[in-house]
């Protein structure tokens, strides 16, 4: 299988996709923040002197799922249907792990919306808290799930479910 965004010569192309049929199409993408114990309370607990950092996550992952194809050179602008930003807090490793789900109909993927709501979740997650925990580490970015069309349904293994 070669690489679709590259033409006969090797330039970066867009891929046509105008011949391909609408079908569902959803993904989930994860990513975790590392930080000080102290600041992931302060952050389940809303006391970030900044605001309320999740809910300004959540909407940033959103406005970041929206704006993909701005960012991503040959990413097809798209129709999203949802986005879905969820938090689940890793005390034991103090880490901040984040979801993103993004959902579409249309001829194409969404994995790059889902991956770009994350990052810009947890991107905005260290600009809220950065006052108090400049060491934060942002890691681990990674497609979780993906479905619908033509390469059919991709779960990544060993990916628990949260709640397990």
């Amino acid at each position: 299988m070669g690489l679709t965004h590259l033409d006969e010569q090797g330039r970066a192309k867009m891929v046509d996709v105008s011949a391909k049929p609408d079908t569902l199409r959803e993904a989930r993408a994860r990513v975790e923040v590392r930080m000080r114990p102290e600041t992931l309370a302060l952050i389940r607990e809303g006391r970030v002197e900044k605001g309320e950092v999740l809910a300004a996550a959540r909407i940033a992952g959103v406005m970041g799922a929206k704006r993909t194809s701005s960012l991503i050179p040959m990413c097809h602008p798209l129709m999203i249907s949802q986005v879905e930003i969820r938090f689940h807090f890793q005390e034991n490793h103090n880490i901040l792990e984040i979801e993103a789900r993004a959902k579409t109909v249309g001829p194409t993927g969404i994995e790059m919306e889902a991956m770009t709501a994350a990052s810009v979740a947890a991107l905005t997650v260290y600009d809220m808290a950065k006052a108090v925990d400049r060491s934060m580490v942002i890691d681990n970015l990674r497609l979780v799930e993906k479905s619908g069309g033509k390469s059919g349904h991709y779960k990544r293994e060993g990916e628990p479910e949260w709640g397990e």
